[in-house]
């Protein structure tokens, strides 16, 4: 479709609009005059740049009319800006005036890229640009602009880790990633389009967590699968970029498939703290609810439901209560206690509990200050459900970059929400 052809199809749609026609007309008169304004101030602040210029050459050149020059501004585009000329040496020339504000439309394209880059169409680009500048882009322009923006996130993703963290919080949220196959159908126009198809994806994210217990996305990647495959493949990404193996003290995650192997692998000095979180909700798979009690403490009598619910309350109490305790040693009296309450009641549970529950103390070992941000990956699992309700509305992402970029927006903001050390600054 011809520029053209767009913009008209464009005012059709704009004309069917719920915008009464006399409040078109208002806005149509407003940016003309606003256009107007802007054009004569900009000539004018061109006639006085370049006699200032001039008055610096050391060769005098003499004025030789103007040129048209198509500008676009925060405000609308200007077809047929007067430019003043020099007899020579024009083309070298290099117009603050007009840089400054082509500069303010570049930030909204970049803007309406990202818009682009999260799934909106070329064709709802242009028109949503069309109503900012009064004209419509080509596709080549638009593509150009958000290659860049592209380009920076990339930057931004992957520069080098400048300082590696005393600790690393990792974990996996799946997602929903359109992918091309290798199978082509026959769309209602009759053009030939290679068929899509929505995949599964996990992106695996990793937190940095410093000594003074600072803390912020680190580093993120898309795989096929929690593995130890994919787990080495991040370490060695990471560590490609600039961290420390050695001086990794500890990795905080929940009791996912591979990741310790590829721990001992790249990561030699570091201990594995696992989630205390995710090791007590383990326990509710193996629950049995047998000798439910009748009545609560207060004697209130109880039915099955709320007898569960009481049971499973009281089980994680109990059991969070263990990771209270101020040292290991205690820890350890308050775990066997438990074991003794717990174990004739619910047997599977309490195994299932047990079973390496010498990792979940691990955090022990470290700075008290610290404690409550390493026991868990409640700092990163916050992120993922900010991240998750964004992912939701967009449903299936339609590229990786897609993907990669909202969760970089969403970081972003999350760590100016929470005054932490900017993306853009650590990565």
């Amino acid at each position: 479709m011809s520029i053209a052809e767009r913009e008209a199809e464009i005012l059709r749609i704009k004309s069917a609009s719920f915008h009464p026609q006399l409040n078109e007309a208002l806005a149509d008169q407003i940016r003309s005059n606003v256009l107007s304004t802007v054009r004569n101030t900009i000539e004018l602040a061109l006639i006085e740049e370049l006699i200032s210029d001039r008055n610096r050459m050391s060769v005098f050149h003499r004025r030789s009319g103007y040129y048209s020059r198509t500008v676009n501004t925060q405000y609308g585009q200007i077809p047929d800006l007067h430019v003043p000329k020099l007899r020579s040496g024009n083309q070298e020339r290099e117009w603050q005036i007009l840089e400054r504000h082509e500069k303010n439309v570049v930030g909204l394209l970049a803007y309406a890229s990202y818009l682009y880059v999260m799934g909106l169409s070329i064709r709802d680009l242009q028109m949503a640009l069309y109503f900012l500048l009064g004209s419509v882009l080509s596709t080549t322009a638009i593509n150009r602009v958000t290659l860049k923006v592209q380009k920076r996130l990339d930057e931004e993703r992957l520069q080098k880790i400048k300082e590696t963290p005393l600790a690393l919080i990792v974990d996996g949220v799946w997602v929903s990633i359109q992918y091309d196959l290798d199978e082509f159908m026959i769309d209602k126009s009759g053009h030939k389009r290679r068929r899509r198809s929505a995949q599964d994806r996990v992106l695996l994210a990793v937190m940095a967590l410093h000594a003074d217990g600072s803390c912020y996305i680190l580093h993120y990647e898309i795989a096929e699968e929690e593995s130890e495959t994919t787990w080495k493949a991040l370490f060695e990404h990471m560590i490609e970029r600039g961290l420390v193996p050695e001086v990794v003290q500890l990795l905080v995650s929940d009791g996912t498939k591979g990741l310790l192997a590829a721990m001992r692998e790249h990561l030699p000095n570091a201990k594995q703290q696992r989630c205390i979180t995710h090791k007590v909700r383990s326990m509710y798979t193996y629950l049995t609810y047998e000798n439910l009690p009748e009545t609560d403490q207060d004697g209130k009598l109880l039915t099955v439901g709320e007898a569960k619910k009481e049971r499973w309350h009281q089980l994680k109490k109990d059991a969070y209560a263990i990771y209270d305790a101020p040292s290991l040693a205690e820890a350890k009296v308050k775990l066997k206690a438990f074991v003794d309450k717990w174990e004739a009641v619910e047997p599977k549970a309490i195994h299932a509990f047990q079973w390496s529950i010498q990792r979940t103390f691990v955090f022990y070992a470290f700075d008290k200050e610290l404690h409550p941000a390493i026991r868990t990956t409640n700092l990163l699992e916050r992120f993922f459900r900010v991240f998750r309700s964004k992912a939701d509305d967009i449903g299936a992402f339609p590229n990786e970059t897609s993907c990669l970029t909202l969760f970089l927006l969403v970081a972003n903001f999350d760590h100016a929400k929470h005054d932490r050390i900017p993306m853009a600054n650590t990565l």
